[in-house]
């Protein structure tokens, strides 16, 4: 077995370094979303033409203009109502990164189960980013819930390659494998998808407790929203001494506060994680 994981790695690697993996692409609809966000001459009308050819993300975009975290004066019951609230920029965000479900799905059980979760984890840290980016930092909620989903694409290759090539390989194995490449390959795939340099750094930051950079960033963001995934758990980020990561000081956070321990943070969270999922 630690042959065939030796193996299953050095492939990767290889792959890797020849440019020859083969990295997901953006669903089309989140394309398409994201040329009309960055065109100067389009209008809200032109993204709620191209949203609404996806029922299940007109819906879903609906409903997030619907729950706590947004809710004006009046019920959303229509795109445009939604896209007009929510605005463009914010609306392209989050219809790509929730364009990118479909994505975390695979044929075979057990790759399956494992992109399920893994999406499963990536909403959870995502909607933990939103609500730490509008009470804490000056960053941009919406592009904090896309870092939050985006931080494990790196997973993706890795896991269609062991379904595509049949390899048994026990889970354990697996998980290392997945913790020491998916980082570089989550960079590669957000570079290759044109994502902001502050996005592109996600991946591989949210893991690096001692970096260092002038201010909050995303990476940081998703880095806190990860810790506070695993916080009173037996997840081997909880044998660090928290109050040496510098992140927590540039986000203005108690490292020794339980968030969800505060009701009012604590709701938020889950409500924007219910949306995600």
């Amino acid at each position: 077995m630690a042959n065939i994981a030796e193996t299953l790695k050095q492939d990767l690697v290889t792959a890797i370094e020849s440019d020859k993996l083969v990295l997901p692409t953006l669903p089309e609809v989140a394309l398409q979303v994201r040329e009309i966000a960055e065109s100067e001459d389009s209008s809200i009308q032109d993204l709620v033409k191209v949203i609404s050819n996806d029922t299940a993300l007109s819906a879903r975009l609906i409903r997030v203009c619907n729950s706590p975290l947004f809710r004006g004066a009046r019920q959303i019951e229509t795109l445009t109502m939604a896209v007009s609230r929510l605005g463009m920029a914010y609306t392209s965000n989050m219809a790509m990164g929730l364009a990118m479900e479909q994505m975390f799905q695979a044929t075979s059980d057990m790759v399956d189960k494992r992109l399920r979760a893994t999406w499963q984890t990536s909403t959870e840290v995502a909607g933990i980013c939103h609500v730490l980016a509008q009470h804490y930092t000056k960053l941009k909620a919406d592009q904090a819930t896309l870092a939050g989903l985006v931080h494990l694409i790196g997973v993706l290759p890795i896991l269609r390659y062991v379904e595509d090539n049949e390899i048994q390989i026990s889970s354990i194995m697996l998980d290392n494998i997945i913790d020491e490449l998916h980082a570089d390959i989550g960079e590669r795939i957000l570079k290759k998808w044109d994502f902001s340099e502050d996005l592109q750094q996600v991946p591989r930051g949210f893991t690096d407790f001692q970096r260092v950079v002038p201010k909050a960033d995303y990476a940081d963001l998703v880095m806190i929203a990860n810790l506070q995934l695993v916080a009173g758990t037996e997840h081997r980020f909880n044998e660090m001494d928290w109050n040496q990561i510098a992140a927590f000081e540039r986000l203005g956070l108690d490292p020794n506060v339980d968030m969800s321990q505060e009701e009012d943070l604590n709701a938020e969270m889950e409500a924007a994680m219910a949306l995600l999922q």
